[in-house]
């Protein structure tokens, strides 16, 4: 019989109930003529390509109009790269070294918004300062709508448009609250000519009137009571919106924009998960797309946890970085695309990588893949009793480092009988050396179900080879117990 390997991450309050973890892997449907109806992918491995002042990388941002730098906020130094390995320019210093930084530009100047204080470059005069003006009272997030820096004050309602052209020039009447709901703004994001203000319970969308005084007005109909908790959780992705909810009635999902909506895209297992972390409100987010797939990519510092949402086929995994023998949440801090590179941050180092599907380990250490999944199908338990004789697993392997750990790839495979609470030790296997397309996988002799007659399987591997997984075969025999 097949057994159900394929599918998302679901891991359920009750692991009795589902126990399906997906980590470092992401489905890819095939919408015919596929040997199955999609397969499992490795996820991207990060490809070193230099390191950039002392770390933490707290932000990335690149023009897409003219291709030509791209900028690293690194620890308190910002950054100017003119390509790949070209030699970082230091352009000046903030304030700060640590937590997120919002970026935006208005093609000369680029805004730089460290929560609470605010800098500019220029990138004609190369002119890095502090923005000075004394009605500057502090910027949590910016975006650029129109020709206006637009940004939001901390601790309050306010949000705030600079001069048109200049982010260093703050009128003191170029302000407005939001106030559809009597809640604070967490954050704020341009899209379709439009700006987006999340409050914590509700969001309110606003647009350019041209207004004299002050340009932005509310869209009537505009409003929903769906907040943020998280102001950097805020994305845009497939021509829409992504964020993490709360509002008076809770919090912990995950949400995109449905019109002026927010629909629920996050699973229980999901929510159940951000449940468990305590703190989410440093939650942080990135968007970027390879080979079609999009992906909303949600970390957890406190939870040390890092969720993906693919777009393409709407399931979610979970990405993680190795270390000490355990999954910690994924190196990555933040992405942009330069040169149809994609690019990202560590969030300890000053290291930039460069994500890459064919290479399969984290700046040349372990990257570790698992998926485990229930043995029967769902609805096909009879709480009997099973003989399991053998497991064929159906993957394409023979691609990767023909040197070392990766000449000859094994997988692992331990499975637990009492619904994913403890487990057997791991049983290794061959996948096939460098070349050995047609090797095929088996593990025998796998037991007997015990008194939940239920069991779980897990495979996993730690080799820098390519792994995609189409399927598996167990084989098994009922009982009458």
């Amino acid at each position: 019989m097949k057994t159900p390997i394929l599918g998302s991450a679901y891991v359920a309050r009750s692991i009795n109930a589902a126990d399906n973890r997906m980590v470092n892997l992401f489905p890819e449907a095939i919408p015919e003529g596929g040997k199955e109806p999609g397969f499992l992918n490795r996820a991207p491995g990060l490809e070193f390509l230099q390191t950039v002042g002392t770390g933490p990388i707290r932000a990335l941002w690149a023009h897409q109009t003219n291709g030509s730098d791209f900028y690293v906020v690194s620890g308190a130094g910002v950054y100017k790269l003119t390509g790949l390995t070209a030699t970082p320019q230091l352009l000046g210093t903030l304030t700060t070294s640590a937590g997120p930084v919002s970026i935006a530009d208005n093609g000369t100047q680029i805004f730089f918004a460290t929560n609470p204080d605010g800098f500019i470059y220029n990138e004609t005069t190369g002119a890095f300062g502090q923005i000075t003006d004394p009605d500057f009272a502090g910027a949590v997030t910016v975006t650029y709508l129109d020709g206006y820096f637009v940004f939001n004050q901390p601790n309050s309602q306010i949000i705030w448009v600079t001069q048109l052209l200049d982010g260093t020039s703050i009128d003191p009447l170029d302000f407005a609250s939001a106030e559809g709901s009597p809640d604070g703004v967490v954050g704020l994001i341009s899209d379709h000519r439009e700006l987006w203000v999340f409050g914590t319970d509700s969001v309110e969308v606003w647009y350019d009137t041209g207004g004299t005084d002050f340009p932005l007005q509310r869209i009537q109909g505009a409003f929903n009571e769906i907040g943020c908790v998280a102001a950097f959780s805020i994305a845009k992705l497939d021509n829409g919106l992504f964020w993490l909810g709360t509002d008076a009635r809770g919090q912990g999902i995950v949400y995109r924009a449905n019109g002026y909506t927010g629909v629920r895209i996050s699973t229980h297992a999901i929510e159940y998960a951000i449940a468990q972390y305590g703190n989410i409100a440093d939650a942080i987010a990135y968007t970027y797309q390879q080979e079609g797939h999009a992906f909303y990519v949600l970390t957890f510092p406190t939870g040390n946890a890092t969720w993906v949402y693919d777009v393409s086929t709407q399931v979610w995994h979970e990405r993680a970085g190795f270390d000490n023998g355990d999954f910690m949440r994924h190196r990555s801090n933040c992405q942009c695309n330069f040169g149809g590179n994609i690019i990202v941050g560590d969030f300890e180092s000053g290291n930039i990588y460069r994500f890459d599907l064919d290479v399969y380990a984290d700046n040349g250490g372990i990257q570790k893949w698992l998926r485990s999944w229930r043995a029967l199908p769902t609805g096909q338990n009879n709480l009997k009793r099973t003989a399991h004789h053998s497991l064929q697993l159906d993957c394409e392997t023979g691609v990767g480092l023909n040197d070392g750990q990766g000449s000859d790839p094994q997988v692992m495979l331990r499975w637990s009988d009492d619904g994913g609470h403890t487990w057997s030790n791991e049983h290794w296997s061959p996948v096939g050396k460098i070349g050995a397309y047609g090797h095929r996988t088996f593990w025998r002799r796998l037991g007997m179900t015990l008194k939940l007659r239920d069991r779980v399987y897990e495979l996993s591997g730690t080799d820098p080879n390519k792994i995609a997984i189409m399927g598996a075969e167990l084989i098994l025999s009922p009982t009458n117990a």
